[in-house]
């Protein structure tokens, strides 16, 4: 893959390479169904697939299946209003209720018609007093001055009202107490929308309005809101269709399983490690752990960078040390080796006084070099994806027409340039996702590590000339003054380029989904079995090993020369400590 037309090469390859997807891709199928649905739009009616993007950055029929159907429909407002609606007619015209009390019994039955209708066809007495509904309506007394039952004040009739229960109240003490039970700490009887319509102003009704919606999608295990901050749209997710991703109409992109950022090929278990791994404090320890020595007498630590060998702690403790030895300066001079070396430090060292402690603070090093490689590549692949999100934008807004105008062709016919940066924008998102799955890929699997270090190094590879021929071999021709000779050359460059590129990741997602299963046990270091070469690489990997190692070096970089056979993993902050630790010596979990 050292040059473009390598790339193109291979998607007309489909036996012998791993971009086309075929047999010699990794976990591909027969029968052609793709777990991981990437952009391929053929097509003609363009005009409309620009104005849908223009509304969805992305849509899920780009990105979210399995197979060719969507598993989830969105749901703005008016639609929750109107599901809610018919679901409150259902119920009200077979259980022979008013709506007011359909909509009770619903709440009460987290919005399940068919629970409802189960329960009440069960036991109609028990649902009653469950929800509270009196078995029969009680009316106010006919008198005509009643007592308010909270602020004891006598008022007319006309101004108290009740619930089905009768207690009465007057209209100024339901306003200052509205609620969804009668105020009688003794009643249970439930408030309905009709009367909460009736006493409540615009806005609290307004808010019951909002709660009800609210209630309407939180208490269905089948709807969810969508994550993303300000959105008001909703998800209906059909259960057990396989992925877990949903791209919502605000162009935020979530799996439904975990409310996270869309996250294939990780599972949710890992992502949340590796969130929680982000924002913990353990970091911070293996940070100070290696890069710094506590101070002799506070035992605060301390960072050297540079200088001499002579330490002073900061006020109030003001003790003065060397740095190496960690004795008192008091008793170094010239003939303990000066500013910048400690004979005793380094006769101790020879005598093994400092073994163990150099080693934590090795181990500290090595783990913490480990995380900041896979989180710096994590984090800029995030940068590179919303780079990309606005320059997609800048393209459908403006550069799309201008180009358009320069090469004197219809936009419809520059549909391919929307599908090649919708392409890097999906991308990216994987790529970024896959450096979480490299940190936590186990060190002892030793093929599996290189064989995805390889993939991972390819991916890379190949999305950086779609990347680079779609955003800077592009501006040469949003710069001509005229329509250029080429600019079909670069058509069909571009889009052999967006196919290869869709094709390779939709079987490295493949393949990290199942686990690398395509690589079989190995007890050398970093090889492959044959089946799973030939199968996954084909008749063209004759110089796999090679790229595989220097990929390794430039990807991987986890094995930085510690002697595994000796140190344990912490399951909570990956620190690796000594086998005879029994607690993490940077978080103090306990090994099991």
């Amino acid at each position: 893959m050292d040059s473009e037309d390598d790339m193109l090469d291979a998607n007309d390859s489909a036996d012998d390479d791993f971009y086309s997807g075929g047999e010699a891709g990794l976990g591909g199928s027969d029968d052609g169904d793709a777990d991981y649905d990437f952009a391929d739009h053929d097509s003609d009616d363009s005009a409309e697939l620009l104005s849908h993007r223009q509304q969805e950055v992305w849509g899920s029929e780009i990105f979210g299946g399995v197979g060719n159907s969507q598993n989830y429909s969105i749901l703005s407002e008016a639609d929750i209003q109107q599901r809610q609606e018919d679901d409150i007619n259902r119920v009200s015209t077979v259980l022979s209720i008013s709506k007011s009390e359909a909509c009770v019994l619903l709440r009460n039955y987290n919005w399940s018609v068919s629970k409802v209708h189960d329960e009440w066809f069960a036991d109609e007495e028990h649902v009653r007093k469950v929800v509270g509904f009196p078995e029969k309506l009680i009316e106010m007394p006919n008198d005509r001055e009643l007592t308010c039952g909270i602020c004891f004040e006598n008022c007319p009739r006309t101004s108290m009202s009740a619930a089905a229960c009768g207690h009465p109240f007057c209209s100024a003490c339901w306003r200052g107490c509205l609620m969804l039970r009668c105020p009688d700490p003794s009643c249970t009887a439930a408030v309905g929308q009709d009367m909460i319509n009736s006493l409540a102003d615009d806005e609290d009704r307004e808010k019951y309005g909002r709660y009800l919606r609210r209630s309407y999608i939180e208490d269905n295990r089948k709807t969810k809101w969508c994550p993303a901050p300000g959105c008001e749209y909703a998800v209906e997710f059909v259960m057990g269709s396989g992925s877990y991703d949903v791209n919502c109409n605000c162009s935020y992109g979530f799996c439904w399983n975990c409310t996270e950022e869309a996250h294939r090929p990780v599972d949710c278990a890992t992502v949340s490690k590796w969130i929680l791994k982000n924002s913990a404090e353990s970091e911070n320890m293996n940070w100070i752990l290696a890069n710094s020595k506590p101070c002799p007498k506070c035992k605060r630590p301390i960072e050297k960078n540079q200088g001499c060998m002579h330490i002073t702690c900061t006020p109030p403790c003001k003790f003065e040390f060397c740095w190496l030895c960690l004795g008192p300066w008091s008793e170094h001079g010239e003939r303990t080796g000066g500013f910048y070396a400690c004979n005793r430090y380094e006769a101790a060292r020879q005598e093994g006084a400092y073994d163990e402690s150099e080693r934590r603070r090795e181990m500290a090093k090595n783990s913490l070099e480990r995380y900041t490689h896979y989180y710096e590549r994590w984090a800029a692949n995030q940068s590179s994806r919303q780079k990309a999100l606005g320059d997609l934008l800048s393209l459908q807004n403006d550069k799309l027409e201008k180009l358009s105008d320069i090469q004197s062709q219809p936009e419809s016919q520059l549909k391919f340039i929307i599908e090649a940066w919708l392409q890097i924008v999906e991308c990216r998102r994987v790529l970024k996702w896959t450096y979480a799955y490299g940190f936590y890929l186990p060190e002892h699997e030793h093929a599996k590590r290189q064989f995805f270090e390889y993939l991972q190094g390819e991916a890379e590879s190949g999305l950086e000339r779609l990347h680079q021929c779609a955003e800077k071999e592009l501006q040469v021709y949003l710069e001509a003054e005229s329509p250029s000779k080429d600019f079909n050359d670069f058509r069909t460059k571009l889009a052999g380029l967006t196919s290869v590129t869709r094709n390779y990741f939709e079987n490295l997602v493949r393949a990290l989904e199942t686990g690398l299963n395509d690589v079989g046990p190995s007890t050398s270091h970093g090889t492959c079995s044959k089946s799973a070469t030939s199968k996954s690489l084909g008749s063209k990997s004759k110089s796999s090993k090679s790229r595989a190692s220097s990929t390794s070096s430039k990807t991987g970089g986890s094995s930085r020369g510690v002697d595994e056979s000796n140190i344990w993993t912490c399951d909570q902050c990956t620190y690796a400590n000594p086998r005879s630790a029994r607690n993490c010596q940077a978080c103090n979990n306990q090994h099991r």
